[in-house]
């Protein structure tokens, strides 16, 4: 047995917790979590300016993937921290849960809550340096993964405020160090269009020809829905935008409807992206409902017989965006996704409904035009609900709940089930002699399905080619999706590797986003990788390979073994219906071989922009983004 006694008690000192257990602070050592330090001490410099200290914001990704962070505010304190006798600067970045964001007067409202950020980064990298000035003088500390390798000193005289944060990740805690361009750009452009005027640099200088993007809106909230509606088609020119404070709470709105039937409705709470919604997005929604109603019935659109509108009704085709400020939130969970504060439902509510109210009594056509839409969304929801019902009472009458095609798994557990959804009927029948039927089920889908971003709800439930998915998943559709009663934890699509089967996957994917979005935020959906090639020769086992550059390293690895490439048998596939079930098996579906590309919803702005371009009404958005995009595409099936 074990020995277990006081020589087993660990004290991790200052931030070697930190190192221990990286996950705990910023969720994961992967790309994400590599991004998220660069996140950590841009909201630190976003403090400064939700303060109204801060009003330009320098973020660069130096040579090496080193990254520099500067802004103009007030300069981390300098001064000697009267508890543990060092610089308040030092205190900042190597001890946990100190800061200015605890109610000591410092900042008013703030994202950073914990304290933690600038010390997790500091314990996360190889070194950190960070400059700062309060005014008198520029000011310089040096550390080495949290600890402090060059003391405060001063290195210049000036009079410019500001803080400048200078830091390499370190590659024993990440999985790779390589910061992503894209990725940084979406997040800073998401700060920049939350605070109106705030200028936003980002520059990549680590090749020669430096890229230098600049995020800065005057519009705010107001351009952030242009940006994200610019795929739509308005129901109304002019952004919908009001702001509002009472009792400290800051409330800013800014919505515009358009043709869609898809509700897009984002919300933040002091700068944080709060997907999981809470007390501010139940007011909005509380608020709008009422003033719509309110104003159908004043003005005898609503009559005495009819009953009234549903939020969802008349939230169909908006783009919203809710953004707080709080003194004091309360998050549910550390991951600060929901927002708890109980008062703010009725600050937002009460905000909405008066703003909404005097826009539509002064608008009257707009009124008119986005009120027709709700009536048309709730006969709409009507319909649906008639043939969810029809569903419903199909299945129950019928010996099987399940469509005919599909070839169910003997397993009852979810979190144990997979269910592989199939392009064309050989491929399916194929997946369906190879697959272990014990856990993995095969539902084959033929031609090409409904594209649901031009389609209403109510259309789907018809359909032959969704209906089946709707129905072998088990878990409902739209407002009625229930991830508890999913059948499979594990959701595959397994298309051909050409045009055709990137198109169906994409279908797929748009109506997994619009109507059963869970799916992809709990990471139940899955793209099954098929190889492109096989290399086979008499005597040797088959090789296969999932990509050109696969390809050429196996040959490169066969030919050092000294088999000539020219007696090898090389094979393309052209679609999965070439494959054996025992091939089929072997390359794509044995959990102890396969490769699965797991789809995950980084960001719902970029995601919601995607597929509006790519699926939408509007052919131009669309063109431009194959023109833009062309150029990264390296293997096009014709």
């Amino acid at each position: 047995m074990a020995k277990y006694d006081e020589n087993q008690i660990q004290i991790l000192e200052g931030l070697e917790a930190v190192r221990k257990r990286p996950g705990m602070y910023i969720g994961s050592v992967s790309e994400r979590g590599l991004h998220h330090l660069v996140y950590e001490i841009v909201d630190n410099s976003v403090d400064e300016a939700l303060a109204g200290f801060c009003t330009e914001i320098n973020v660069e990704i130096l040579p090496d993937n080193v990254i520099s962070v500067k802004d103009n505010g007030r300069g981390v304190p300098l001064g000697i921290h009267h508890k543990v006798n060092k610089p308040a600067i030092e205190v900042v970045y190597t001890m946990l849960h100190a800061g200015g964001k605890f109610g000591g007067g410092g900042y008013k409202v703030s994202g950073g809550l914990h304290g933690v950020g600038g010390s997790v980064v500091n314990a996360l990298s190889t070194w950190m340096y960070v400059e700062a000035s309060n005014g008198d003088g520029l000011y310089k500390i040096g550390f080495e993964r949290g600890k402090v390798s060059e003391p405060l000193h001063k290195i210049a005289d000036t009079k410019q405020p500001g803080t400048k944060v200078v830091f390499k990740a370190d590659p024993e805690i990440f999985e790779t160090t390589e910061y992503s361009l894209e990725t940084l750009s979406q997040r800073l452009r998401e700060i920049a269009f939350l605070n109106k005027g705030l200028k936003i640099t980002l520059w990549d200088k680590r090749e020669e020809g430096t890229e230098q993007i600049v995020f800065h809106y005057e519009g705010g909230l107001k351009s952030f829905v242009e940006y994200i509606n610019k795929g739509k088609e308005p129901v109304h020119q002019d952004v919908i935008w009001f702001e509002l404070e009472q009792n400290s709470v800051q409330v800013e709105v800014a919505l515009q409807y358009t043709t869609a039937y898809s509700e897009n409705l984002l919300s933040f709470v002091n700068n944080i992206h709060t997907n999981e919604g809470g007390t501010h997005v139940d007011g909005f929604k509380r608020g709008l409902t009422k003033a719509f109603n309110d104003y159908a019935r004043k003005f005898n659109i609503l009559k005495e017989k009819d009953s009234n509108l549903q939020g969802e009704d008349i939230r169909e085709g908006i783009t919203a965006i809710v953004s707080v400020r709080v003194l004091e939130p309360q998050f549910e969970g550390q991951t600060k996704t929901k927002l708890g504060n109980s008062e703010v439902t009725g600050i937002v509510s009460n905000a909405v409904y008066s703003k909404m109210s005097i826009f539509l009594e002064e608008n009257p056509t707009i009124a008119k035009a986005i009120l027709e839409k709700t009536m048309s969304a709730a006969r709409a929801r009507e319909a649906a609900r008639k043939a969810r019902e029809l569903v419903r009472r199909k299945t129950a009458l019928e010996s099987t709940t399940l469509p005919g095609k599909l070839a169910d798994c003997q397993e009852k557990d979810a979190s144990k089930c997979e269910i592989y959804i199939v392009e064309g009927d050989s491929a399916g029948g194929s997946a369906k002699q190879g697959r272990d039927r014990r856990f993995q089920a095969i539902l084959p889908l033929w031609g090409k399905m409904l594209n649901v971003e031009k389609t209403r709800v109510d259309k789907i439930y018809n359909n032959e080619k969704l209906n089946p998915v709707i129905v072998a998943l088990g878990a409902g559709l739209g407002n009625d999706f229930n991830v508890d009663k999913l059948r499979y934890h594990k959701i595959i699509l397994m298309a051909d590797a050409d045009v055709d089967g990137a198109h169906i996957r994409t279908l797929l994917l748009t109506f997994f986003f619009r109507y059963m979005r869970p799916l992809i935020e709990h990471g139940f959906v899955y793209i099954a990788q098929p190889p492109l090639f096989k290399i086979a020769k008499k005597g040797m086992e088959d090789v296969y390979c999932y990509n050109e550059a696969d390809l050429d390293v196996k040959l490169k690895e066969i030919e050092e073994k000294g088999i000539a490439r020219d007696s090898l048998n090389i094979q393309r596939y052209k679609g999965l219906g070439e494959m054996d079930s025992e091939q089929l098996w072997e390359t794509t579906m044995n959990p102890e071989t396969r490769i699965l590309v797991r789809v995950e919803l980084e960001d719902a702005v970029l995601a919601d922009e995607t597929f509006s371009i790519l699926m939408g009404e509007n052919v131009e958005p669309r063109r431009e983004f194959i023109e833009k995009n062309a150029k990264y595409v390296t293997n096009l099936d014709i």
